[in-house]
């Protein structure tokens, strides 16, 4: 017998029973590694099937702490009562009644300004506002030439009383020097009381602002030529400009609501104490729009000459579901709401729209009434439903 090949044998043989028990442990090891495994993936599993169950695709959360520093409200809407509206634009305009009025020039004269008339100045009745001087023109000062006239009809004029008695002048030449005499003394007193070394006073006729100055220092103004326009603040007029086509719908206007230019502020016609003062039965030949006028105060803050967005309140309508206009949010061209489920739930709810007087809107679909509708802060739960870190929520629905 060979030892050699006998030995050699044996060492294999011990050699194949280790590695098969080794690889029995690994894999018994490997087995139990993979029965972890699916332990915690099923874990994992039920875990987030229960997190699916509680909030639902459609569900955003915001913490209560969260929501309150964002300014979020809720309000619960109801059907009630709202109003036709005639959605426009227009004008704010000075009132006739103490309204603008022209500062003329009363002489001929090279303009100087009695203080610094910048548009918005306030000014007091009487006060100077501007003088005229004509020193130094060809034709003199104004005030001497109404002076030289009025002596020389005053001279004219006592010679002619005297003649009279001894019926020398009839009674006819006698009456028409009278009246030059008179007009000749009526012109020299209008001027020489505002006549100083500065030259003739032009004064405020009434107390107001500066709304517009049409000259500059040291302009050749003629005789009755404009000078500056005043606004006098005694009331302002909301004027709209409204569609032919709703005209049928005009005799039930009774107030409106609009927006300025410059501010973002809904105004109300009823908290100004205004009023309908009229409205156009037909519309001119330049124009297709018929003018719908408001009279308000005047001491509104509103400024003379700004354009409007202006709502027209008609007639009253029942049983209307409206939220804010706060409450909307746009996307897409298409407009949602946002309900609160409780106080950390929401739900986004696509609605449609109908009118709108500025403040509310109409909602012809997609609520029923009886919702609690986010109307401040709608943004925020917006912001809250894209974000990808949702807080811990287990409140099943």
């Amino acid at each position: 017998m060979n030892w050699k090949f006998f030995f050699a044998g044996l060492l294999s043989l011990a050699l194949a029973v280790s590695c098969q028990g080794g690889g029995e442990e690994s894999h018994n090891h490997s087995h139990e590694h993979e029965a972890h495994d699916h332990e915690a993936e099923g874990y994992d599993h039920e875990h987030d099937g229960h997190e699916a169950e509680a909030h639902g695709a459609d569900e955003i959360v915001l913490p209560v702490e969260k929501a309150k520093a964002a300014g979020v409200r809720a309000e619960v809407v109801t059907p009630g009562d709202f109003h036709a509206v005639i959605r426009t634009s227009g004008k704010i305009l000075d009132a006739q009644r103490g309204g603008e009025s022209s500062v003329v020039a009363s002489v001929a004269g090279v303009v100087s300004f009695a203080r610094p008339l910048t548009e918005g100045a306030a000014v007091e009745a009487g006060a100077p506002l501007i003088y005229l001087s004509s020193a130094h023109m060809q034709d003199g000062d104004p005030v001497q030439r109404a002076y030289i006239a009025y002596e020389t009809a005053r001279t004219n004029y006592e010679r002619a009383q005297r003649l009279l008695q001894d019926t020398i002048v009839s009674e006819k030449e006698f009456n028409a020097i009278k009246a030059e005499y008179e007009n000749a003394r009526l012109s020299y007193e209008a001027l020489s009381k505002n006549k100083s070394a500065a030259g003739v006073a032009i004064n405020a006729p009434a107390g107001g602002y500066v709304k517009e100055c049409l000259v500059r220092e040291g302009d050749y103004v003629a005789v009755g030529q404009p000078l500056l326009t005043l606004t006098r603040g005694g009331g302002l007029y909301l004027r709209a400009e409204v569609s032919e086509r709703y005209l049928p719908q005009l005799p039930q206007v009774r107030a409106a609501q609009f927006m300025t230019s410059y501010s973002d502020r809904l105004y109300n016609t009823d908290s100004l104490g205004g009023r309908v003062l009229s409205y156009g039965r037909a519309s001119d030949a330049t124009s297709s729009y018929i003018p719908v006028t408001f009279a308000i105060g005047a001491d509104s803050g509103l400024l003379p000459g700004a354009f409007a967005e202006i709502y027209l309140i008609g007639e009253k309508r029942e049983g209307v579901i409206t939220v804010p206009v706060s409450a909307l949010t746009e996307e897409q061209g298409a407009n949602f709401v946002y309900i609160q489920e409780d106080e950390t739930c929401y739900r986004k709810q696509e609605v449609r729209t109908g009118a709108t007087d500025g403040g509310r809107v109409e909602i012809t679909s997609g609520l029923r009434g009886g919702e609690r509708v986010v109307t401040a802060g709608a943004i925020h739960v917006r912001l809250a439903s894209a974000s990808n870190a949702i807080p811990a929520h287990t409140h099943n629905h």
